[in-house]
């Protein structure tokens, strides 16, 4: 049996793993979904990290999944506690000595349609966390999710905190432990070009792909269930 440690991503929470955690325990195997301090404003990568690493339960066994912005802090694991495998999930990359903001102006590794339909209509708080309107979320997350399941998951959204984007990552070098890179072809948050050339410069990996959108633990959390056990076989 593995131990899946389920990260989410901006905006979301663990709830978003509910049907990913019943998938894998369907297969014999367990896991832990867990909370990030994502609307803390100054709580970024590192304190993340530290909040990852408390829930690996057997060290140098379980295997870390981390989706989206969480790919920014879950190459900080292994220094805090040893783990089995890391797997960046439709995720963005950290580079060691730039922030996330410097690579978007140096690049391009969102995906278009977040540029052209998504980004003019994200909004802020009165405490400079980033927001997203329902519908805009449902089409930028949950596109190929059954309505109902959208509704209810752009319904729970929370304000994201920029501090992992703004500061330079905390990452000096990757982690020597086995990296794996799951991308998703319908994607309209991170760009599939730049993942597949970004995975295999940063990680040496080359993507498995999965068909659908950003979010394959509401989409589709048996595919990606076996995706996962795939890689962890490796």
């Amino acid at each position: 049996m593995t131990h899946f440690v389920l990260v989410h991503g901006a905006w979301h929470g663990p709830w978003c793993w509910a049907d990913q955690v019943e998938a894998l325990r369907r297969r014999g195997h367990d896991a832990t979904a867990v909370t990030l301090p994502s609307d803390e404003i100054g709580a970024g990568a590192a304190a993340y990290a530290d909040v990852i690493a408390r829930a690996v339960r057997e060290p140098g066994r379980d295997v870390v999944v981390g989706h989206s912005l969480a790919g920014l802090a879950i190459p900080l694991v292994p220094d805090r506690v040893r783990v089995g495998a890391l797997v960046f999930l439709a995720s963005l990359l950290p580079d060691p000595g730039r922030s996330w903001r410097d690579q978007l102006g140096a690049g391009r590794p969102m995906a278009d349609w977040f540029h052209a339909e998504g980004l003019p209509k994200q909004g802020r708080d009165d405490q400079g966390r980033t927001v997203w309107p329902a519908d805009v979320a449902t089409e930028l997350f949950y596109h190929d999710c059954p309505p109902q399941v959208a509704a209810a998951a752009a319904a729970r959204l929370r304000p994201q905190s920029p501090t992992p984007v703004a500061e330079p990552t905390p990452l000096t070098a990757f982690p020597d432990v086995p990296m794996h890179y799951v991308g998703c072809r319908s994607d309209r948050a991170v760009s599939g070009a730049w993942a597949a050339e970004t995975a295999r410069a940063r990680l040496g990996t080359e993507v498995t792909w999965l068909d659908g959108s950003h979010s394959p633990f509401l989409a589709d959390p048996e595919g990606l269930a076996e995706v996962l056990l795939t890689l962890e076989a490796r």
